[in-house]
């Protein structure tokens, strides 16, 4: 059967912009007589900046997206969030999927209009940039292997669904990927220099600068202002550091050089303070992590069984054979350029299927191909194959819109299909890999939170600019976690996609809730069910901060409890209450009043209460966790 109008609306809105909607907007479309209503809802979200927010989201999954480098060592990327946001813009201006592609893999490359698209751009490249990496290594090689490495694994998983990076150290165990392709590929990378701007600091051994956006591109600013007093204070305390660091050479035998590691921590960081603000009128200078090409480009090495110090004959750079007809000459640059244009070429058999893939995935919860980052023979096979051609040529045909063919799948017929169980159905195919009905999902971590605060009222519609861990130039931070960081559920109302995300310390809204590993690419997120959920739904503190406002909400609404129960159902649920569902809620909150009166509240604190309990109830109930 088809899905109820209120399933439906729910749905389309969760899965369009990530939040519910609200009880004005059901009685505006449960009203509305236009044969065309369906098509004007979806018109509207997808028009919608929250469009940007949600499928930009699903992208940083991909992309690993993450504002710290984990590892061993957590080092802290402040300046990560600027390609979050270049992200989530991209997806509300619907970007041409391979002008997408381009740009995150060789934007330094490509031309620009002005100074504001050519920071755009420069932006765009923190997808190669963003990674996780070791920075206490101390073999510059190694380091170099090892960022290369992971490169590789992002660049092949994320765009072509292959797992390049498993011919690193033998040719590839499943897929006809050998190990010349692999070091063909790593020359390409080998001939970049990654710019993730660390310093020389203790256990942070590995440093890189950052790029430089222009004082006229419009990019928004973070950092404060350098006085010409806090200039003169800081050049005196490198000065006296650099004091310090010289007679501490006299001594470094006796105490081991301890000293001397801090020292050397100590004048990098002040002179990093200096050198990103400007020296005339103290405003810092704003910068971004990506890449550029190295002056010298050159091939890579073969390196056998992978180990940096057994370096084999080198490859000429070049890309995956088996994807290769011809083969492609790069020139006189480090070829990211051909490699983004290889991949977001028409030609290539995968690109346009691993992203509508993507696409189908997060629309019914599981993919035509259910490994999504794995088209490979170890992967699994296409549930429907002509299906998954038919979307990739209408992907092409309709310019590479991730907009219109979202916009053609949830108007079809198979997208609007309800929920509900079928036993013969069932029993021919459990896991619904057919689509005899739209699969039960529960929301994602996001998508949860982002509910509790838009039903609380308190949510914020308006993006913050930058992000806690950005308060300045990379290296002005010590190794996380630090003091003054909060790393657990942060009190603010701002969209969940807009929370730090530091690797091995994500918020707890977020971790309980099986959000991604942000170590790797993941195209698909687990759901899984363990107490944990349940507990934090009961006790922690920014739940109840949120049944306690949405309590408020409600009674404000109306005059009676019969109407703000009404109203409670639209809110939560997307629905109006069934009759017996009002007399089971009345009668919760009339037994809570009662044993909060034998407590010897006042009746109106005792009433206040009992709303909240009731909201949080409802909260926690998994009609408001679970799209039908």
């Amino acid at each position: 059967a088809d899905a109820d109008e209120n399933t439906l609306m729910r749905r389309l809105y969760f899965d369009l912009i990530g939040l519910p909607p609200t009880p004005e907007e059901i009685q505006k479309l449960t009203s509305d007589r236009d044969p065309k209503k369906w098509e004007n809802l979806v018109d509207r979200l997808l028009a919608s900046p929250a469009f940007g927010e949600r499928w930009g989201r699903h992208w940083l999954d991909v992309a690993r997206y993450a504002e710290s480098s984990g590892r061993q060592v957590n080092i802290p990327y402040p300046h990560a969030w600027r390609y979050r946001d270049y992200v989530i813009q991209s997806f509300h201006a619907d970007k041409p999927y391979p002008q997408f592609i381009r740009e995150q893999l060789a934007g330094d490359l490509l031309p620009a209009k002005d100074e504001k698209h050519r920071a755009e751009l420069l932006i765009a490249t923190g997808f190669l940039a963003i990674g996780p990496k070791a920075h206490n290594e101390r073999n510059p090689a190694q380091f170099a292997a090892d960022l290369i490495d992971e490169q590789i694994d992002t660049v092949s998983q994320a765009f072509l669904g292959l797992t390049a990076a498993c011919a690193r150290c033998h040719d590839h165990k499943f897929d006809p990927i050998p190990m010349k392709d692999y070091y063909a590929l790593a020359g390409i990378f080998r001939s970049t220099e990654t710019c993730f701007g660390t310093l020389r600091v203790v256990q942070n051994v590995q440093t890189a600068p950052l790029l430089k956006l222009s004082d006229d591109s419009g990019v928004p600013k973070v950092g404060t202002k350098m006085t010409a007093a806090q200039r003169d204070a800081v050049q005196k305390q490198l000065e006296a550091a650099q004091q310090e660091f010289a007679e501490a050479l006299k001594t470094a035998r006796q105490d081991g050089g301890v000293r001397l590691l801090f020292l050397r921590s100590r004048i990098s960081q002040l002179e990093d303070q200096l050198r990103t603000h400007d020296p005339q009128t103290g405003e810092p200078y704003q910068y971004a992590m990506g890449v550029r090409d190295r002056y010298f480009p050159g091939d890579a090495r073969l390196l056998i069984r992978g180990e940096v110090d057994k370096p084999g004959e080198t490859v000429p750079r070049g890309f995956l054979q088996v994807l290769t007809p011809t083969p492609v000459k790069i020139g006189k640059t480090s070829g990211r350029l051909e490699l983004a244009d290889w991949i977001a070429s028409e030609s290539n058999p995968l690109t346009a299927r691993v992203m509508v893939n993507r696409i189908w995935l997060h629309l019914f919860g599981r993919g035509i191909v259910a490994t999504p980052d794995n088209f490979g023979n170890s992967g699994a096979l296409p549930s429907h194959p002509q299906l998954l051609d038919y979307l990739a040529l209408r992907f092409m045909q309709e310019g590479w819109s991730v907009k219109k063919l979202i916009r053609e799948i949830v108007l079809s017929r198979t997208y609007r299909l309800s929920s509900q169980f079928h036993a013969g159905n069932y029993e021919k195919d459990p896991d619904n890999v057919f689509l005899w009905r739209q699969s039960k999902r529960r929301l994602d971590a996001e998508a949860i939170r982002d509910a509790m605060l838009a039903v609380s009222g308190n949510l914020s519609r308006t993006p913050p600019i930058g992000s806690p861990v950005a308060r300045g130039a990379a290296g002005s931070f010590p190794m996380l976690p630090r003091p003054g960081f909060r790393s657990g559920e942060p009190m603010n109302n701002y969209r969940s996609v807009y929370l730090p995300i530091i690797r091995d310390q994500v918020p707890e809204a977020l971790a309980l809730f099986d959000f991604a590993d942000a170590s790797a690419v993941h195209g698909d997120r687990p759901t899984t069910s363990v107490p944990a959920q349940a507990l934090y739904l009961l006790n922690n503190p920014f739940v109840l901060q949120q049944a306690e406002s949405a309590a408020e909400r409600l009674y404000r609404s109306a005059s009676s409890d019969a109407e703000r129960l009404q109203r409670a159902y639209l809110l939560f649920y997307g629905r109006t209450p069934r009759d017996s569902e009002i007399q089971t809620a009345q009668r919760f909150l009339n037994t809570y009043w009662l044993s909060l009166s034998r407590e010897r509240l006042s009746g109106e604190r005792a009433t206040r209460e009992a709303w909240t309990a009731l909201c949080q109830a409802m909260m926690a109930s998994a009609e408001f966790l679970y799209l039908n």
